[in-house]
């Protein structure tokens, strides 16, 4: 779900669901069979994902960002740490070339200032200045710097054009963003600070070297995997969460695993959806993009249909078997490169504008699969993590973001109590 919930009556335009009701199960089965050559070469190299978000375009409520030779200083959060850094921007959403002329990244001593002498001039190619074709991403050649797990790093982005429209942005990101005044002050230390932002435009990913082994989860989803609800600026997503327990709780000499967040709010598994709250590109459309591309993946986390179910019809809903075809896709795609895959239950929604009971038996059935079904790798129950006890259609009170459907901090953190890390010893 997005972080507002429209009107009953909001205007939709759906731009198509995806429908493989006989073909989706076999397909899983055949392409399960290709997976353990494609994960050796994906791990081999030491390069892992410590930081990633979705791109999307902006929501049709929301005010396009405009940047006129201005520098974008962005805060990301590392989940695992490594001696070279990397980054991956996009123009992926773009329909007209995006031109950087300049980029650093470096450790952020808090607010937009950087740590003294940790920043880094990155480089593309060689050069210090790139074109991102529209459509494109772009990924930076490899710099020196020791970056700590659990640290926050500055990504900071030159734009010397004027009225470069952010068509490629991350729009919930929790964590304040700086826009510089004009000039280029990719590598100034304090920067000049014209306005801040809650949004990532133009970044897609943070990579490391990691070391061998190095694997990536990479969390798929909607608003609860994005984290709505939780405290800005603290890093209290269920994804942030299980990432710390990673780092304290992993075992002497296990190989590290990156958590990257792939969720958007509003996000569909079968349905672009286009109203004034939603950005559209469901997961099977993004998929390549969003999961396959993130560097080191080894691990794929599925947490979403949520919004399938809303969003359809309340008095015919989409029928479960669409839903358990479209995970039973996302899992045939992922092991045709190797990645395992752990499915989680769709959580409580009773209190919400948009329950009703035949919604509600809608999911009812969809986690009667993801539980029973056998077609993950392992199952986290956030259902059963996350409701109510007294009435199980329900979050329980303790865990309520407050709207009834996103979880608050103590719920995000006990989804990822929930996980199970001896599911990564499989790997």
């Amino acid at each position: 779900m997005s972080t507002e919930q429209p009107p009953a009556a909001a205007p939709r335009i759906v731009r198509g669901r995806r429908q493989f009701l006989q073909t989706a199960p076999a397909l899983a089965a055949a392409l399960a069979t290709a997976a353990a050559p494609a994960r050796a070469a994906v791990v081999s190299a030491g390069w892992c994902a410590t930081w990633g978000t979705a791109p999307a375009g902006p929501p049709a409520s929301a005010s396009t960002f405009t940047f006129s030779n201005q520098t974008l200083r962005l805060i990301v959060h590392t989940s695992i740490g490594g001696s070279k850094v990397r980054v991956r921007l996009s123009n992926e959403m773009g329909s007209t070339p995006l031109r950087i002329g300049a980029a650093n990244i470096g450790l952020r001593a808090g607010g937009a200032n950087l740590v003294a002498g940790s920043g880094r001039d990155l480089s593309f190619g060689g050069r210090p200045t790139a074109t991102i074709p529209a459509g494109a991403p772009l990924l930076s050649d490899p710099v020196d710097l020791a970056v700590p797990a659990l640290a926050d790093l500055a990504v900071s982005i030159y734009l010397p054009d004027s009225n470069v429209q952010a068509t490629t942005i991350h729009d919930v990101a929790l964590q304040a963003c700086y826009v510089s005044s004009s000039g280029n002050s990719a590598a100034t230390p304090a920067l000049p600070v014209q306005s801040l932002m809650s949004s990532w435009p133009f970044l897609a990913e943070v990579d490391v070297l990691a070391g061998a082994g190095a694997t990536a989860l990479v969390a798929l989803g909607d608003s609860i995997t994005d984290g709505v609800k939780s405290t800005g600026n603290s890093n209290r997503r269920w994804t942030d969460c299980l990432a710390r327990r990673l780092q304290q709780e992993a075992q002497p000499g296990s190989p590290p695993i990156g958590v990257v967040n792939r969720g958007i709010s509003g996000n569909s598994m079968l349905t672009d959806y286009a109203n004034a709250l939603i950005s559209g590109h469901d997961c099977l459309e993004r998929f390549d993009r969003d999961v396959l591309a993130t560097t080191g993946a080894g691990w794929l986390f599925v947490l979403v249909g949520i919004n399938d179910i809303v969003y359809s019809p309340a008095s015919n809903p989409i029928p479960p078997a669409e839903l358990i075809a479209g995970y039973q896709q996302l899992i045939g795609r992922a092991r045709l490169r190797g990645l395992r895959v752990i499915g989680a239950t769709i959580t409580p929604f009773e209190g919400m504008s948009y329950y009703n009971a035949a919604r509600e038996n809608v999911r009812q059935q969809t986690n009667a699969w993801i539980r029973g079904g056998g077609a993950w790798d392992a199952v986290v129950d956030f259902d059963q993590v996350l409701r109510d006890p007294a009435q199980p259609t329900r979050l329980n009170p303790a865990y309520d973001g407050g709207d009834h459907l996103h979880p608050n901090d103590a719920g995000y953190q006990a989804m990822a109590q929930a996980v199970p890390l001896a599911i990564f010893a499989q790997a």
